[in-house]
C-alpha cells in the first residue's frame, strides 16, 4: 500500500488524553440518559460552533465501513428466508444456465453471468418485497435494471410462467426464435424488442440513472399538475459502482435532492470489478460514491457486512475489526473475494492477535461463506424498508457484494470474470453443490433449466408474494386511450394562410405552441421544455401564462415581477425549464414522451433547443428514448449551418439531420416555411397521439424573418411525403429542376430567377422538406419491387417528382449527405451542395458563399449540369463564374 494512503496517515496527537476521555464519556452519558436524538442534536450545536472563522473545523467526509443500519435498528425480516434463499439460488442457475448454453451452441453470443451473480439477491429482495407491480390499479413502480443482469429478470418471468423455455433456449437469438414460432430475449432491457416486457433501456451505461431520476420528477411533476396519483409509487434504479464513472450518472444527483425525491431509491451494486479490473483498486468506491452522494443532499445507507460478521463484531472489544475494515481498499477486497477460506483466514484474520482470536471457532469453510451485505436478504430488507420509508429526500444504498459470487474457482472475484462465458462440468457441479440445486449431474451438465412443481412451496410462494405486491414486474403497457388533436386552423391559421407576413418559423412555432396550450383537452396534455433558452426562442410569454415548474412553487419575489414576461414559478406549472443541461432536458422530454405507457396517460412533450446540442450533444439520449418508443417532437431551433450568423463553429449545426435520420422511429423534417411547419405539427401529434404509432419527429427552426408564403391544401400529403413543387418558371431554354430545404430554400428560388433572367434556362423549384421521408419511401418501394419480381413495379414518390432527365440540383444547409439520401432513387443526373466543413462567424450572406450553397452557386451548379448534358458550352459556365465573381480557385469549405 503507498505511504500517502489515507488509511496509513498518522492520527492527530492527543495532548490531553484524560479530557478526551472526559468528553467521550459525557457523551455516552448523554446517549445512555438522553438517546440517539438528543446526541445528535448535541453534536449538530456543537458541529455549529466549530463552523466558525475562529474556529473554522472541517468534519471528516464519510462514516466508517460499516453497515449503515446496526442490528438492534433492523426491522424482523417477514419473510420465509429459507424459501427465499432456494428461490435465488433457482434464479442464479437458470440465468447462468441460459448464458452457458447460448455459447455453447453459437460462441459468437457472448452475455454476462457474472453481473447476475452478484445482484441476485438484491433483485430478489426487491421482487418479494418492495418492487409493486401495477394490477391493483395506481400504477407500478418504476424499476431500472442493471442491464448485465438480464438473464436473471428473464429467469424469474421463466418461473412466474411469463416467459416459456423455449423463449430462455433463445436467449440473444431473436431472430432464429421465429423460425421456430416463438421470440428471443434480447441482450438487455429493450422495450423496441420486448414492447410488453421490459420498461426501461439500461444497456447503455450512465442513461438509466439520470433517467431514473428525471422520471422520478416526473412522476411528482403530473401529480403536482393534478393529471396522476402517484403518491404509492417510487423509482428503483439498481446500477453497478462502475457505471457511476459515466457523467450522466451522476450529473443530475442535486436535482434529485433539491426537488425532494423520496420516491426514488438507487441500489449500486457496489462489486468493486469493472470489466477489465477494479472501479477503484487503491481506494474504495464506497466511500467515494458515500461522499458524492452525501454531499449531493443524498440519505446513504451503507450495506456492506452480512449478518454472520454481527457476532464478530460484537466481540470485537479491541476495534481490530473495524480498524481493519477501515484500512482495506478494494484491490484487496476483490482478492480476499477470489480466494478460499484458508486464504482469508491467513492473510485478512491474521494480520494480528485480535482479528485472530475472533475467528478461532470458525472453521476455514465458514471463513469462506462469510457473506458481504450485498448477499444477505435479511440486511438487504432491512436497507429496502429504511430507504423506502425515508422521506424529504433521495435514498442510495450502496451494497457491497462479489463479482461471480457463487462461482467458486471460475470467475468469483477473479478479474476475467465478465467475460466468463462458458463453464467446465466440474464448475458447473461445484455451482450445484455451493447453492444446493435438486439437480442430478447429468441435469447439470447438459445444464437443463429447472422449475419446481407447480404445487411446491417455492412456487406457491412465489405467486403470493408478487399478487401481494400488485402483480409481475417488468411489464411495459401501451394502454393508454388516444388524445384528440384539435384543427389545424384553430392554432396554425395564420401560418397556413400567411399571405407574405414575415417571421421566423421559431416564432411561428411558438405560436402555435401557444394555440395549443389553450386548447381544453390537448393543452394540459402539451409539456414545453427547455434548457435555459425559452427567451432567446420567443417562449417569455409563456411564463405567465402556463408557469415554470417547481415542486415548492415561488418563494421569492422575482425581479421583473411588475413585466408582463416575469419569470414566473409555481407548483403546477407547465414548463419543464431544466437549466443548462441538455442531457437533463432530453431525459425530461423522454419522461413526458413515454408517459403513455409509464402512466398511462398520453403527453405531448416539445423540446425546444439549439440544434447543435442535439443529436451531437446526447445523441445516445435520443436513441435510448426511440428504444423506449417515445412520443413527441423535437425542436432544433437556429438549425443550419449558415442561418445562425455570427456564432461560428460550435453553435452552427450542419449535421443534427442526418444523425436524427439514422434513428429509424425518428421522422425528420426541415422546413423553410411556416405553413410547412404547421402541416408537419398537425401530422405528428395526430399520428402520435391518435394513431398512437411509436415515432417521434425531430423538426428543424430557423431564426432569419422571411416573408411567409401560403399553402394550399392540396400540397398538405405532400408536405409530408417529404418534396413538392412550389414554383416554376418558365424560359425558352433548357429546364433544370431546383430542390432545396430549409434556410436554403429562398436561395433556391433567387437562384431560378437568375437562371430564368440571366441566362434562358427554365426552372422548377422543389421545396424538399424531408429528404429522410423521401428515402424511406424509395427503400420501401425498391425493397418490394425487389422481392416481388413479377408484380408490376411500384413507384416512389420521389420518383414520381423528379421523373425525365432534367438535371437535378439539390441545396440544403446541411452537409451533402443529407440531400445524397435521394441520390440512389433518382434516374436524372444529380448534383448535390452543401456546407461540409467547420462553421464560421459571419454573416448568412458570407457563409453561404464561403459554403457554396448561395444562389449563385446554385445556378453555377445548374449549368454546369446542363453542359455536363450538352444543353449548353462551357464558354457560358465561364461567363456566370465571371459574372458572380465567384473565387473559383480558393478551398473547399472541408478542406480548410
Amino acid at each position: 500500500m503507498d505511504s500517502a494512503s489515507p488509511s496509513l496517515l498518522a492520527a492527530p496527537v492527543d495532548e490531553d488524553p484524560q479530557e478526551t476521555a472526559e468528553w467521550l464519556a459525557a457523551l455516552d452519558s448523554v446517549l445512555a440518559a438522553a438517546g440517539p436524538s438528543r446526541l445528535r442534536y448535541l453534536l449538530d450545536r456543537l458541529a455549529e460552533r466549530a463552523k466558525t472563522p475562529a474556529i473554522a473545523w472541517t468534519p471528516g467526509a464519510g462514516t466508517p465501513y460499516l453497515n449503515s443500519i446496526g442490528i438492534d435498528q433492523q426491522a424482523p425480516f417477514p419473510g420465509e428466508l429459507a424459501i427465499e434463499e432456494r428461490l435465488a439460488s433457482i434464479m442464479r442457475w437458470n440465468a447462468l444456465a441460459m448464458v452457458v448454453r447460448a455459447n455453447q451452441a453459437y460462441g459468437e453470443l457472448g452475455g454476462h453471468i457474472a453481473s447476475y451473480a452478484s445482484a441476485a439477491d438484491l433483485f430478489e429482495v426487491g421482487f418479494n418485497h418492495f418492487f409493486r407491480g401495477g394490477d391493483d390499479g395506481p400504477g407500478s413502480d418504476l424499476v431500472f435494471f442493471q442491464p448485465h443482469s438480464a438473464p436473471g429478470v428473464y429467469a424469474r418471468a421463466f418461473l412466474e410462467g411469463r416467459l416459456s423455455e423455449q423463449q430462455l433456449s433463445h436467449y440473444r437469438q431473436e431472430l432464429a426464435a421465429r423460425r421456430v414460432g416463438s421470440s428471443g430475449l434480447s441482450s438487455y432491457p429493450h422495450p423496441w424488442l420486448m414492447p410488453g416486457f421490459w420498461q426501461f433501456p439500461t444497456g447503455s451505461m450512465g442513461l438509466g440513472p439520470i433517467s431514473s431520476i428525471h422520471q422520478a420528477r416526473f412522476m411528482r411533476y403530473l401529480e403536482h399538475r393534478g393529471l396522476k396519483d402517484n403518491a404509492r409509487r417510487k423509482v428503483w434504479g439498481v446500477f453497478g459502482d462502475g457505471e457511476m464513472d459515466e457523467p450522466e450518472s451522476t450529473s443530475a444527483l442535486t436535482l434529485a435532492a433539491r426537488e425532494r425525491l423520496d420516491n426514488l431509491v438507487w441500489v449500486v451494486n457496489c462489486n468493486l470489478q469493472r470489466l477489465d479490473g477494479p472501479v477503484r483498486g487503491n481506494g474504495r468506491i464506497v466511500d467515494e460514491l458515500e461522499t458524492l452522494f452525501a454531499g449531493a443532499g443524498w440519505r446513504v445507507i451503507k450495506l456492506l457486512w452480512g449478518s454472520d460478521w454481527d457476532g464478530l463484531l460484537a466481540r470485537d472489544d479491541s476495534g481490530a475489526l473495524q480498524q481493519a475494515f477501515g484500512e482495506l481498499v478494494d484491490g484487496q477486497l476483490q482478492t480476499f473475494a477470489a480466494k478460499d477460506g484458508a486464504y482469508n483466514r491467513q492473510f485478512f484474520f491474521g494480520r494480528d492477535e485480535g482479528l485472530k482470536s475472533l475467528v478461532e471457532g470458525l472453521s476455514d469453510q465458514q471463513i469462506d461463506l462469510l457473506k458481504r451485505g450485498g448477499h444477505d436478504l435479511v440486511k438487504i430488507h432491512a436497507a429496502y424498508l429504511a430507504a423506502a420509508s425515508t422521506t424529504g429526500r433521495p435514498t442510495v444504498i450502496l451494497a457491497q457484494t462479489k463479482k461471480g459470487y457463487g462461482m467458486g474457482t471460475a470467475g468469483q472475484g477473479r478479474m476475467t470474470t465478465h467475460q466468463q462465458k462458458k463453464l467446465e462440468r466440474e464448475d458447473l457441479l461445484a455451482f450445484r453443490d455451493r447453492f444446493a440445486l435438486p439437480l442430478d449431474d447429468e441435469q447439470v451438465a447438459s445444464l437443463q433449466f429447472y422449475k419446481p412443481a407447480e404445487d411446491s412451496p417455492e412456487m406457491q410462494y412465489l405467486r403470493q408474494r408478487r399478487a401481494a405486491l400488485g402483480g409481475c414486474l417488468p411489464q411495459r403497457s401501451a394502454a393508454a386511450g388516444p388524445l384528440a388533436v384539435p384543427a389545424i386552423e384553430r392554432y396554425a391559421a395564420f401560418a397556413i394562410n400567411a399571405q407574405g407576413k414575415e417571421m421566423s418559423t421559431t416564432m411561428a412555432f411558438v405560436r402555435m405552441l401557444t394555440g395549443l396550450l389553450k386548447d381544453g383537452e390537448l393543452g394540459p396534455r402539451v409539456v414545453p421544455i427547455v434548457a435555459d433558452e425559452a427567451r432567446t426562442f420567443g417562449m417569455a410569454n409563456l411564463f405567465k401564462q402556463v408557469g415554470i415548474y417547481s415542486a415548492v412553487g415561488q418563494t421569492y419575489e422575482p425581479e421583473d415581477i411588475g413585466s408582463m414576461l416575469s419569470y414566473r414559478e409555481a407548483r403546477d406549472g407547465q414548463i419543464l425549464e431544466e437549466g443548462i443541461s441538455e442531457a437533463g432536458a432530453l431525459s425530461s422530454w423522454t419522461a413526458a414522451a413515454t408517459s403513455y405507457s409509464v402512466h398511462g396517460l398520453a403527453m405531448l412533450p416539445f423540446y425546444i433547443y439549439y440544434s447543435m446540442f442535439g443529436f451531437q450533444r446526447v445523441g445516445d439520449l435520443i436513441w435510448a428514448a426511440a428504444d423506449q418508443r417515445a412520443r413527441g417532437f423535437l425542436l432544433g431551433a437556429t438549425s443550419g449551418r449558415t442561418t445562425l450568423g455570427g456564432e461560428g463553429l460550435q453553435h452552427q449545426d450542419g449535421s443534427s439531420v442526418v444523425q436524427a435520420a439514422m434513428v429509424p422511429s425518428c421522422r425528420v423534417y426541415d422546413p423553410c416555411f411556416a405553413g410547412e411547419l404547421a402541416v408537419i405539427l398537425d401530422h405528428g401529434a395526430r399520428q402520435m397521439l391518435e394513431s398512437q404509432d411509436d415515432v417521434f419527429y425531430y423538426i428543424t427552426l430557423m431564426n432569419e424573418s422571411y416573408a411567409q408564403p401560403s399553402l394550399a391544401p392540396e400540397l398538405h400529403e405532400s408536405v409530408i411525403k417529404g418534396l413538392y413543387r412550389l414554383d416554376r418558371l418558365e424560359a425558352p431554354g433548357p429546364r433544370v429542376r431546383l430542390v432545396g430545404s430549409g434556410a436554403i430554400l429562398r436561395e433556391v428560388i433567387e437562384a431560378a430567377r437568375q437562371l430564368r433572367d440571366d441566362w434562358g434556362v427554365a426552372a422548377e423549384v422543389w421545396s424538399a422538406t424531408s429528404f429522410s421521408e423521401l428515402a424511406r419511401d424509395a427503400r420501401e418501394v425498391e425493397r418490394w419491387n425487389r422481392l416481388h419480381p413479377e408484380a408490376a413495379p411500384r413507384r416512389s414518390h420521389v420518383a414520381n417528382c423528379l421523373d425525365g432527365a432534367a438535371p437535378v440540383i439539390a441545396a440544403s444547409d446541411y452537409v451533402r449527405a443529407w440531400p445524397q439520401l435521394i441520390a440512389s432513387y433518382v434516374d436524372a443526373p444529380l448534383t448535390v451542395l452543401g456546407t461540409d466543413g467547420y462553421g464560421r462567424s459571419d454573416t448568412r450572406q458570407e457563409l453561404r458563399e464561403f459554403f457554396e450553397v448561395s444562389r449563385t452557386h446554385i445556378a453555377i451548379a445548374a449549368l454546369a449540369a446542363l453542359q455536363r448534358q450538352g444543353l449548353i458550352d462551357a464558354r457560358r459556365c465561364a461567363e456566370a463564374i465571371e459574372r458572380y465573381a465567384v473565387a473559383a480557385e480558393q478551398p473547399s469549405s472541408w478542406s480548410v
